[in-house]
């Protein structure tokens, strides 16, 4: 059977003595759904923080240096509700993308009896990942700081402490969207603040010296200009990604699609989970997908009608597909 470009991207198998099963360690008995996910990677905790802090940092100059000393209690008042809940949206997209399997497939189910129960016939193809020891479904892609095979994987975000995958990449596109409204709002406000100032006297300005004074409105400046434009890139980059149906990864490698594209408004909805609402603004409303597949399951990728027909006849039984 010809192998297409595509294949070699992969780690193709084809017998189950060449999977080498034994060096595989048995998936648990149990399913993790009960388990939190967080991944305990040092630099990835330590960007996590640091985005924390930041914002933080931005609410104290905002609270603290504009709005409070304002005179304008109704100006204060507006921009206060609305900093303040952008910056809660964001912190709550931050934890969901960080906490949210991304799609993570079952590791250690290249057993010796999980592939004698495949039954694998002649043309049919199954990915096995050498690094996990798992039977991964066709666009996934094994992440080195997870230690897991991710199904549609984009990349690996440090400042999330995460994959983006499947799974949570509405949450990671609300974070970048929500970060860069927060930082066009502080840059706005920081703009109307100096020119305040100019016109009124520094010292009745703010509560801190001017000197202190202008050192934070800097910094703040600096801090929302630079990552109005990282997060704006990334927000453009996930958007076209979702309605393209194509990941970072399948991107970078030049991949020729082997699947059914679900582009434009309907990639949207996929990845939002339903018709367009107020949902779709809401990290905490859930996407509204099947349940990810328990430990012990995994897809395979039919090659071809022999191939379809064995893993229809197998899906009742030994696998569980993903509806998102």
């Amino acid at each position: 059977m010809m192998i297409s470009p595509v294949h070699r991207f992969r780690d193709i198998e084809r017998k189950p003595e060449y999977l080498q099963p034994d060096q595989c360690v048995p998936p648990p008995t149990h399913g993790s759904s009960g388990t939190m996910w967080f991944i305990r990677d040092g630099c990835g905790i330590a960007c996590a923080v640091i985005t924390w802090f930041l914002v933080f940092y931005a609410d104290f100059v905002v609270l603290f240096v504009m709005l409070i000393p304002s005179r304008d209690y109704i100006y204060s008042a507006i921009n206060g509700v609305v900093f303040h809940t952008l910056a809660f949206l964001a912190l709550a997209s931050h934890l969901r993308a960080m906490l949210t399997d991304p799609g993570a497939v079952p590791k250690g189910n290249a057993t010796k009896e999980f592939i004698e129960s495949l039954q694998l016939k002649p043309g049919q193809v199954v990915y096995k990942c050498p690094k996990c020891c798992s039977i991964k479904p066709d666009r996934a892609h094994h992440c080195s700081v997870c230690k897991r095979c991710i199904r549609k994987m984009d990349h690996h975000c440090p400042w999330v402490n995460n994959c983006v995958g499947e799974n949570n990449q509405k949450y990671f596109v609300l974070f970048t969207m929500y970060i860069a409204l927060i930082s066009l709002h502080a840059l706005i406000m920081v703009g109307f603040h100096f020119l305040y100032c100019f016109e009124e006297d520094w010292t009745k300005c703010s509560s801190f010296s001017p000197p202190t004074t202008v050192i934070l409105l800097i910094l703040l400046c600096f801090e929302a200009l630079l990552f109005l434009i990282f997060t704006s890139v990334m927000f453009g980059t996930q958007v076209h990604s979702i309605c393209t149906d194509e990941t970072g990864i399948e991107r970078l490698k030049k991949q020729e699609p082997t699947w059914e594209r679900v582009v434009g408004w309907e990639g949207m909805k996929l990845a939002f989970g339903g018709e367009f609402s107020l949902r779709w603004c809401s990290p905490c409303a859930d996407l509204g997908c099947e349940p990810a597949p328990p430990s012990g399951t995994a897809t395979v990728a039919p090659t071809d009608r022999a191939a379809q027909e064995a893993f229809e006849q197998l899906s009742d039984q030994e696998f569980v597909v993903q509806v998102c």
